[in-house]
């Protein structure tokens, strides 16, 4: 749930009203308040539905002034969620600013994370000049002097959170309008292995069978054991998605004409570092004996012999190279490892689970130190020698 919701981080120190200004937002009693500083321990998500800005997950993070070994643990939690949110409100009460305050500025620039800072509590101490001449001499920001017990005041802030969210946030995303035209028969293959959830399909199979009809196109769903049986049919697709797993059957199948692709080369150019997979990809050819590789999983499940990315993809890297490889798994949204320098190849999933800003700031990193990135499906349509086929249609968009 939320993945393509916009992303809202509530951040500032103990008792800045962050959870009472959640609760105000949303209408219900989500978070906790209370006059205990502190109180909020572990991020707190809520899904709302904001005017003028549609579906949002509002992130409730503890004060960023948290005490003791416990909260620095909070503190380390509420910073790692910068990483994952598309804007911020930076809450302020009691004229109160100063390191605290600048260092989250400074890691909202580094993240490029657009913001807004809201000075709260505006019914019992309104912001101060000198309080605002401080902020503007740190950022350009806009301030806004409020209060969560009046209610004339949310939409107000509302008004200025729309000024800041990302344009992306209003676009709605497309995995294939650009590539076919409303009447075209899309061919989805999906294989049913015991990677596949039981009694249904995987997000990525589902998305794009509703892309497929919001865009008046004619979705037809085989597994790849009935793909012979559909193309006696005579029926020619405009274009054929797979899932990747399924390249090596998939592309000897099916004729040369009919363009073909999979599920995560979709989601890759979705979620906006194509580009950077395309560039790095080939560097598969240039794997060493001994070499690193660090496979990157959004989500976390249960792992099963046919697992793509543990055991599949490892597999067939050391079979096309002939190298003997070292693998590192990072399931979810865990810490990245720190010796970013020891590894000659990352391997994203899809990202099906996460957000675009979420996965181009884990990417971030890699793609800085100038490590070769690459996702699943691009990788194993590289190992099965369909590489120019699997790309080739994003260089032939149809139109409508």
């Amino acid at each position: 749930m939320g993945v393509d919701y916009l992303h809202i981080g509530i951040f500032g120190r103990r008792n800045t009203g962050k959870s009472s200004l959640i609760n105000m937002i949303t209408g219900q009693d989500i978070s906790i308040v209370s006059g205990v500083p502190g109180t909020t321990t572990d991020p707190v998500k809520k899904s709302v539905e904001i005017f003028d800005i549609g579906p949002a997950i509002l992130i409730d993070t503890a004060g960023i002034d948290d005490l003791g070994e416990i909260g620095t643990k909070k503190i380390q939690k509420s910073q790692e969620v910068i990483h994952r949110v598309d804007c911020a409100i930076l809450l302020i009460a009691g004229n109160q600013f100063g390191d605290y305050e600048v260092r989250l500025i400074e890691q909202f620039q580094k993240d490029e994370v657009p913001y807004l800072i809201a000075h709260n509590k505006s019914d019992i101490d309104k912001i101060a000049a000198i309080t605002k001449n401080t902020i503007q001499q740190h950022c350009q920001a806009e301030i806004i002097d409020f209060s969560t017990i009046n209610p004339a005041d949310k939409e107000r802030l509302i008004a200025a959170l729309k000024q800041i969210v990302p344009e992306s946030a209003f676009q709605k995303s497309s995995l294939i309008g650009d590539l076919i035209k409303p009447g075209d028969v899309v061919l989805l293959i999906t294989p049913i292995d015991t990677e596949a959830p039981e009694g249904r399909m995987i997000l990525p199979q589902n998305q794009t069978i509703r892309d497929a009809l919001d865009n008046k196109c004619i979705p037809i769903v085989v597994t790849e054991n009935e793909l012979a049986d559909f193309l006696k049919l005579g029926i020619s697709p405009a274009l054929a998605i797979t899932d990747s797993s399924a390249f090596g059957i998939v592309d000897k199948m099916l004729p040369e004409e009919i363009p073909l692709t999979s599920f995560s080369i979709l989601f890759a150019r979705m979620k906006g570092n194509f580009e950077v997979f395309l560039e790095g990809t080939p560097s598969i050819d240039r794997l060493q004996e001994g070499d690193s590789v660090l496979i990157l999983e959004s989500c976390t499940h249960q792992n099963s012999c046919d697992d793509i990315g543990r055991v599949k993809i490892p597999k067939l890297l050391q079979q096309f190279t002939s190298k003997e490889l070292h693998f590192t798994v990072v399931s979810g949204l865990s810490e990245l490892p720190s010796n970013v320098s020891d590894f000659s190849l990352v391997i994203q999933c899809g990202g099906c689970m996460i957000t675009r800003k979420q996965l181009a700031n884990r990417l971030k990193l890699f793609v800085t130190a100038g490590i070769p990135v690459t996702n699943y499906g691009m990788t194993l349509a590289y190992l099965h020698g369909v590489f120019e086929r699997a790309t080739a249609v994003f260089g032939k968009k149809r139109g409508k």
